[in-house]
């Protein structure tokens, strides 16, 4: 009893914008922006009257190497440094990515949010790496009629994925899956040729968020350095004033079944 009074739980700081670069497929350098850093740790209540300056120092002496490329070693330092016995740190940040529209062939950039988090434990363990973005997209919608003329509809779906892997795990990459298994991507900009295109696939295709999710699901369990995935989908129909959730889950514990080795990625 006495040694747990002399903890504080989830003592920290929230939404700090410092500049960075993070990790991107397309960028060697990663791609620079701006993240919120959120730092929570466990730490003695003797150190309680200097954690709030202990903590922007600690941020701001990493300045110069301070990234998600660099967070798998970093978050030891924080750890001594606060003389804590568990440390959470957290970026999130909005991520760029350069698309192509289906027909005219046009680039435009959109905007993916993402975060970052790294989980200390011990400082004899190693830290728990959560890559995870919310990526939008179009689905049908539930209540289409599939087997009437212009019975297809679209609705808009947001695909909030979270991935623990032993490698990197770019948002290109995931966003590439989400692509590949929506009924349509989302885009900043489209010519009148590029809507008419996207208008005529969401009412003669049929992608339900709950294929979809299942396809996704699929499409990470091949990923054999994937440890652990969540994937939650909501879901906007233009009727409704509330959303609709799908989701699913990868246990740490139970491996995935293959039916082909040449599907393992």
């Amino acid at each position: 009893m006495d040694n747990q009074k002399k903890y504080l739980v989830n003592v920290g700081m929230q939404n700090l914008p410092f500049p960075m670069h993070v990790l991107s497929r397309n960028e060697q350098e990663g791609q620079y922006t701006i993240a919120n850093i959120s730092i929570e740790a466990i730490i003695m209540q003797e150190f309680e009257a200097r954690w709030i300056d202990k903590f922007i120092q600690i941020v701001h002496d990493h300045r110069d190497r301070i990234g998600t490329k660099t967070l798998r070693h970093n978050i030891y330092d924080y750890m001594k440094e606060l003389e804590a016995s568990a440390v959470t740190i957290t970026f999130d940040y909005p991520f760029f990515i350069t698309k192509t529209t289906p027909i005219s062939k046009q680039q435009c950039l959109v905007r993916y949010n993402c975060r970052y988090t790294a989980k200390l434990r011990s400082i004899e363990a190693e830290p728990r790496i959560i890559f995870g973005m919310e990526i939008p997209c179009i689905t049908t919608y539930p209540g289409s009629a599939p087997d009437k003329p212009g019975g297809l509809f679209g609705q808009l779906s947001l695909v909030d994925i979270e991935v623990e892997s032993t490698k990197p795990i770019f948002p290109e990459d995931l966003v590439d899956i989400v692509d590949k298994c929506s009924l349509s991507p989302i885009y900043s900009f489209l010519s009148e040729d590029d809507q008419l295109h996207i208008i005529q696939k969401v009412h003669t295709e049929n992608q339900s968020s709950v294929m979809m999710t299942d396809e996704i699901k699929h499409a990470l369990a091949k990923i054999k350095h994937i440890d652990w995935y969540l994937v939650n989908c909501s879901n906007y129909g233009m009727l409704h004033s509330y959303s609709t959730i799908i989701g699913t889950e990868k246990s740490r514990w139970v491996p995935f079944s293959y039916s082909h080795d040449d599907d393992v990625i």
